[in-house]
């Protein structure tokens, strides 16, 4: 028999994987990251820029998100 909660992984890491694959079809993440934001000119932290694609830290493309 089946964990439940080895399940619920393998689902939550399923639609983890279609969301990137999604988002990588329409562009997004893509290229290198800066390091620093394009905005405030703070520090991109690492585990962030690591995804690719990245010009600004979570707060400046918070408040870019909800101008646009």
């Amino acid at each position: 028999m089946v964990c439940p909660f080895d399940r619920a992984q393998a689902l939550e890491q399923r639609w983890r994987d279609l969301a990137t694959a999604a988002a990588l079809q329409q562009g997004v993440a893509t290229g290198p990251s800066l390091s620093h934001c394009e905005d405030c000119a703070d520090e991109i932290p690492e585990a962030r820029r690591a995804l690719g694609g990245k010009r600004r830290c979570v707060p400046c493309q918070h408040r870019h998100e909800q101008r646009h």
